[in-house]
Order: C-alpha cells, then structure tokens, then sequence
C-alpha cells in the first residue's frame, strides 16, 4: 500500500499580509518617483518660461568711409501763418495752394459790416468834435480879448481856455477812434507779408473769422528760395561741426542727385536724452527740389573715428541717457551705457562704452533688467545689417 501523499501547506494569513503590504510599498515608492521625475520636469519647463528668449548680434568694429550721414529735416527759410485781424466773414479768397504769391499781394477779402458801421459813427463823432473844438477855440479868444479891456473877469477867461483845452482832447480821441476803426478795416484785406508759395488755406467763402490765432489759419506761406536743414548731430562728431562746413543732400524723390548745403549754426549743446547736437544748414533751392517739413539724408564731413556698430533697434533711451543690453556668456544681463556716433535709421555707431565681439540684445524687452537671466538666439538678419 502506497504511503499517503503529504498535504499543501497553506501559507497563513500574517504571511499573506506581508507580502501585500510589500507590494503596495513598491507601488507607492514607484508613484513617487514618477511624480518626482514630473514635478523636476515641470520646474524645468515652468523656469525656462519664465526665462525670456532674445535675439542677440554681436558688435562689429566701425569701418570709417570719411563721409557721415544723417537723416534731416528741410524747412522753408520763413514761414508764417496767416490769421485774419478783424472779425468778419470770408467774402473772397484769391489764392489756393501752389500759388506763388509777392509781399503785399492780397490773398482774400473779409467783409465786415458791424466794423464799417463803427467807423461810420467814429467819423460823425470826429466831425462833431471838431466843430465843438472850432467854437470853444472862437468863444476862448472872444473872452481873452475882452479880458484886455477889463470887460470880463479872469475866471470867467480861464473857464473858457479850459473848455477848449478839453474839447481839444476830446478831438484827439475821436481822431485816434476812426485811426484805429480805419485799421481795423484794412486788416479786411489779407496780404501776403512776404514773396513765397501757399503751402494751405482753410479759407472759405462765408466763412466765420475773428481776430487772432485762437481760430485756424486762412493761410500758410512759405519762402521757399532758400531753405533750412535740420540735423542732429552725435556728440562724437560734434567737435568737427563748424559754421561754413559744406555738406551735400540726398532727397528720396532724387536719389542720383547731390544737392549742396552750409553749416550756418549749431546749438552748441548735446541734448541729454539723444545724445545729440542740432545743427542748421542753408541750401539754394532756385530748383524747387527742396520742400519745406520733407525728410533729406545730409552727408557731412567726418572725424577719423572707431567704435563698433549694433543695430539702432538694440538702443536704450531714457533719463539714464543711451544704453545697451549686453548678455554674458552665463546668460545675464548688463546695461551698459554708451556714447553714440554715426546714426542711419538702421544702424547706430557706438564710439565708447562697447567693444567689437560685445554680445548684444538686438531688440530688448522694455520689462529687461541688470541682473536678468536670459535664452540667448542669434539674430543673424541684424547681425547681417551690423556689418558696414
């Protein structure tokens, strides 16, 4: 007889406990460590966000070409608004814009009739006293002369050379009234005050007008036979600026031609915020190319020069004067300040305060700060444009 095969031990519940509880301990350590690995990785994300990325250039050495170029602004040599200097209304204009004009030349015609009835008044009140004056001068002789034959008293004389004395001012009033109220009616006849060109007119038949600026202009003129220049000039190349100092124009409208100018004067001050001098040129304009408030490029004279070149966009104005934002190879910022030289609208010459292979943010955040962290992404189009 066989021997009776031994019977499966069942394992006993405290065992079964700890071999669950072992389970649940590597499922709970295996959740924690996912959730760790996704809690680093969020604060990788979240910190690379709040980490602004800037397009940087770096800064090249400025090579000189002899010549500076500066945008500038033409203006006319005078120019006047013309207001209206009596109430009234428009009756007439004369000109329209274009119009060439000579000093005294009548540009409209006001009516005004309230004005025409005071002078009618202010010449009746002149005759008036006129003839009152007339018989205080008879009555005051009549009474000096009988005053020499004792006939009348001495105060009775003096009343009366006391009454011609007032209607004498009297007439004096009066007078200088219709010299005033006359005018007042010239004024009803807008002239030009000098030769030039109508470059606007508000004026319209029927049109209400007073006295003074408070109202617009009926005209704007302009003497376009020789015109201002206006440019601004970097510190740096300010020492060379001198009264006499040829220079040329360039216009948009003609590029192939080279207009010549003069340096008349300079504001002998560096505006603090720009870095700059105004300076003014006179130029000829016998051509009619130059028109007042146009945009011209001056090309003057320049100082032998070095300093870099950045993109004009990388520039920092403020109270602080021009500075730039230069990243360090760890990412952080710096605002350096600097003195600025050659300026094409484009690119900005820097003649101290940075130096060629500089790291510099093309286009900085205005909330950009010393001390920020920053991703740094070559901008290659302005580094492109950097290069002279």
């Amino acid at each position: 007889m066989s021997p009776t095969p031994p019977k499966p031990r069942r394992l006993s519940l405290k065992h079964a406990g700890v071999g669950a509880g072992l389970g649940a301990a590597v499922i709970l350590a295996v959740g924690a460590a996912a959730r760790n690995a996704n809690d680093a990785e969020l604060a990788r994300v979240s910190g690379e966000a709040a980490t602004p990325t800037v397009r940087v250039v770096q800064a090249k050495a400025a090579r000189g070409d002899g010549k500076l170029a500066l945008p500038a602004e033409v203006q006319a040599w005078n120019t006047a608004a013309i207001h209206a200097r009596t109430n009234g209304y428009v009756a007439r204009w004369l000109v329209n814009i274009g119009d060439r004009v000579a000093a005294g030349q009548t540009l409209a015609v006001i009516e005004a009739p309230e004005l025409d009835e005071q002078l009618a008044q202010a010449r009746a009140q002149l005759q008036t006293a006129v003839a009152e004056q007339r018989l205080a001068a008879t009555t005051a002789d009549r009474w000096n002369r009988l005053l020499e034959k004792d006939a009348v008293s001495r105060q009775a004389a003096d009343e009366k050379a006391g009454a011609l004395a007032a209607q004498s001012a009297v007439l004096k009033s009066e007078q200088a009234n219709v010299q005033r109220l006359e005018a007042l009616k010239g004024f009803t006849l807008i002239k030009a005050p000098f030769d030039g060109v109508i470059t606007s007119r508000s004026a319209e038949i029927g049109a209400l007008v007073s006295a003074g600026s408070a109202t617009p202009a009926l005209f704007t003129l302009a003497d376009t036979r020789r015109m201002r220049i206006f440019v601004r000039v970097p510190q740096a190349e300010s020492a060379g600026i001198r009264p006499g100092l040829a220079a040329e124009l360039r216009l948009p409208e003609y590029p192939d031609a080279a207009l010549p100018a003069i340096v008349t004067r300079s504001a002998e001050a560096v505006d603090r915020r720009s870095g700059t001098m105004l300076v003014e040129l006179q130029s000829d304009n016998a051509s009619g190319r130059l028109k007042p408030g146009a945009y011209a490029e001056v090309a003057l004279p320049a100082l032998a020069r070095g300093g870099v070149v950045i993109p004009a966009s990388a520039l920092i104005l403020g109270p602080e004067g021009p500075r730039v934002a230069t990243v360090a190879a760890t990412g952080t910022v710096a605002l350096t300040p600097v003195k600025l030289g050659r300026d094409d609208g484009r690119t900005v010459e820097v003649a101290a305060g940075l130096a060629a292979g500089a790291t510099v943010i093309s286009a900085p955040p205005d909330a950009l700060r010393a001390g920020d962290k920053v991703r740094v992404l070559e901008d290659r189009k302005d580094a492109a444009h950097a290069r002279r």
